[in-house]
C-alpha cells in the first residue's frame, strides 16, 4: 500500500520527508552510533539537537528575547492545571473563553484553583459561532484570560487575537500554531500539544514570558512549576528525547517550506478549496459560522447520515484515513494540517464529488 493521506486530528500526520529523514538516522544518528532515543539527555549529541530545536522554534514565531520555550512532558492537558498554578499569583479568579469542548476542559480544571468567569459561551449554539465582542464580559481584574484560538472537535477559530489590555492572554494553540504568522509578544502564554501540528504525541510546548514566571501556589509540585523547567532548560527530569528530536525536524522542514508566511498561504487555500466543495453542494454541509471556521480541522455532515458508514468505508479504500467526526459531534472530519498537502485536500475532494455523483 502506498503512503494514505491521513487526515487524522491527532496523533496527525507528520510530513513524509520529516519520517524519512527519521528512518535515516533510525540507528545512526548523525555518526554517533546510537538512535536519539537511546540518547543521555544530559548528553552533548542531544543537547545540540534540544539547542537548535529550540532556535528554529524561536526563528519561526520571531520569540521575543524576553519569553522562555519550554518542552514539557504532559501534553497541553497539564496546561489546564500548570497555567492556574503558575498565573494566579495571589489573585482568585481567572477570564475563560468558552467556545468548545476544549475550552470546557480547561475551564473544569481551572475551577480547582480559582474562580472562574466565563467571558463568552457558545454552548447554547452548539459551540458553532463565537459570541460578538461587544458581549464578552472580561474582568480588568482577573489574573489571565484564557482561550482556545482553534477548537479541533468543532471546526470553531477565532480569526481575531483578543483584546485584553494589561491582563495576561493565555492560548491553548494545539490545533493552530505553526500554521501561520503569530505575534507572540500579544500573549503571556501559549501552550501546544505536539501531536497536531508539531509531531509525535507526548510533549507540550509552553512558550511564557518571563515576567510570569516564579509566584505559584502554595504546595505546586516542582514539575509544575513553570520556574523548575526554565532554570534547566527543560532538562530538570528526562523529556520526552524522541518527540523533541522529531519536533525539531518539522522545525526545519517549515523553514524549508518558506517559514510561517508561506505555510498560511497554503493552509489557506486548502481550507478554502475544501469548504468551498462543501458549499457548493447540497449533500454535504458544514455547521459552523462562516465567520469562524477553522483552517485546521474542517467537519462536514452528509445529507443522508444513513450513508455515513459508505462514505468512511469507500475513502479508505482510496486512501483517505480517518475521516470520521468526532463522536460527540458526528458526521465527518478532515484536519488539514501543515503535513497535509494540497493533493491530499483535492483527493477528498474529489471522492467526495464522486461520491456525491453516485449517491445523491
Amino acid at each position: 500500500m502506498s503512503r494514505a493521506y491521513n487526515f487524522s486530528a491527532g496523533p496527525a500526520a507528520v510530513p513524509t520527508a520529516v519520517l524519512e529523514q527519521a528512518q535515516a538516522e533510525m540507528l545512526d544518528w548523525q555518526g554517533s552510533g546510537m538512535n536519539v532515543m537511546e540518547m543521555s539527555h544530559r548528553g552533548k549529541e542531544f543537547m545540540s539537537i534540544a539547542a537548535q530545536a529550540e532556535a528554529d522554534l524561536r526563528e519561526l514565531l520571531n520569540v521575543p528575547s524576553n519569553y522562555k520555550v519550554l518542552f514539557l512532558q504532559g501534553g497541553a492537558s497539564s496546561q489546564f492545571s500548570m497555567v492556574p498554578m503558575n498565573l494566579l499569583r495571589g489573585n482568585s479568579t481567572a477570564d475563560y473563553f468558552n467556545t468548545g469542548q476544549w475550552s470546557k476542559k480547561a475551564i473544569s480544571e481551572a475551577k480547582r484553583y480559582c474562580e472562574v468567569n466565563v467571558v463568552a459561551d457558545s454552548a447554547a449554539q452548539n459551540f458553532s459561532t463565537i459570541p460578538d465582542s461587544d458581549t464578552w464580559s472580561l474582568n480588568p481584574n482577573a489574573a489571565y484570560v484564557h482561550y482556545t484560538p482553534n477548537e479541533t472537535i468543532g471546526g470553531l477559530e477565532f480569526q481575531d487575537i483578543p483584546e485584553t489590555g494589561d491582563v495576561p492572554l493565555v492560548a491553548d494553540m494545539s490545533s493552530t500554531i505553526l500554521s501561520r504568522p503569530l505575534d507572540v509578544s500579544k500573549f503571556g502564554i501559549i501552550y501546544a500539544g505536539a501531536q497536531k501540528n508539531i509531531g509525535p504525541a507526548g510533549m507540550a510546548i509552553v512558550i511564557v514570558r518571563e515576567d510570569l514566571i516564579g509566584e505559584v501556589l502554595p504546595q505546586t509540585p516542582s514539575m509544575f512549576n513553570y520556574n523548575t523547567h526554565a532554570d534547566a532548560d527543560s532538562m530538570y527530569n528526562t523529556p520526552p528525547t524522541y518527540t523533541w528530536y522529531l519536533a525539531g525536524l518539522v522545525f526545519q522542514w517549515l523553514k524549508k517550506q518558506g517559514g510561517l508566511a508561506a505555510m498560511g498561504e497554503i493552509n489557506q487555500r486548502k481550507a478554502d478549496a475544501l469548504y468551498s466543495a462543501i458549499d457548493q453542494s447540497d449533500f454535504y454541509s458544514n455547521p459552523v459560522d462562516v465567520r469562524y471556521r477553522s483552517w485546521m480541522n474542517v467537519p462536514f455532515t452528509l445529507a443522508n447520515s444513513e450513508l455515513d458508514a459508505s462514505f468512511l468505508s469507500e475513502a479508505k479504500a482510496a486512501h483517505l484515513l480517518t475521516l470520521k467526526g468526532h463522536r460527540s459531534v458526528g458526521g465527518m472530519r478532515a484536519s488539514i494540517y501543515n503535513a497535509m498537502p494540497e493533493a491530499g485536500v483535492q483527493a477528498l475532494i474529489d471522492f467526495m464529488q464522486d461520491f456525491e455523483r453516485r449517491k445523491a
